[in-house]
């Protein structure tokens, strides 16, 4: 396998200097070099067993459908989801699938009944399966910045509590 570098993880030049940056900014968004969409070098073993993976994940629910089409249907809507389709709308996605059928898909989307509890329980028991812990502990925290600007998502007057006022600002919401 070629030796590569991980693009968000490595140090970048600024202004002539070594500098570490945010891990979340794509290496292209940083000295000046534009919005461009960086380059991820995929080679096959790297998405071996994808989809078997893929359909792993909705087995797990399959008890909150009655009938094995809804099933289907079910798993079709995720590979749509996932695919490389510029529009995931009900028809493109029925159309991506194997024998998949736009009626069909947009029956299950609007008229199938899913047993709500059932897979609310089914999906707690993924998360604590993944995340869960004897010792462990999810913390919840939402911290309010101020934002001078109006392009950020969620920028208005609200109660900012660094400041501890109403301010302009943005509210985030941070899990850890």
């Amino acid at each position: 396998m070629p030796n590569r570098v991980d693009p968000l993880r490595a140090p970048v030049q600024a202004f002539g200097q070594r500098s570490r940056r945010c891990h979340r900014l794509p290496a292209c968004r940083t000295g000046g070099e534009g919005f461009a969409i960086p380059t991820f070098d995929l080679v096959p073993s790297d998405v071996e067993g994808f989809m078997e993976a893929l359909w792993e994940f909705p087995s797990a629910f399959h008890d909150g459908f009655a009938r094995s089409e809804s099933r289907a249907h079910f798993f079709d809507s995720m590979v749509g989801q996932c695919s490389k389709l510029a529009r995931k709308s009900i028809e493109p996605m029925a159309l991506h699938v194997d024998g998949g059928t736009i009626r069909g898909l947009q029956r299950f989307i609007s008229d199938v009944h899913w047993d709500e509890a059932q897979m609310r329980w089914n999906y707690h028991q993924l998360v604590a399966n993944e995340l869960g812990d004897p010792e462990g502990i999810l913390m919840v925290d939402e911290t309010g910045l101020v934002k001078k600007g109006k392009d950020s998502v969620g920028v208005a007057r609200q109660y900012c509590g660094t400041l501890g006022k109403v301010e302009h600002g943005q509210v985030r919401v941070f899990a850890g």
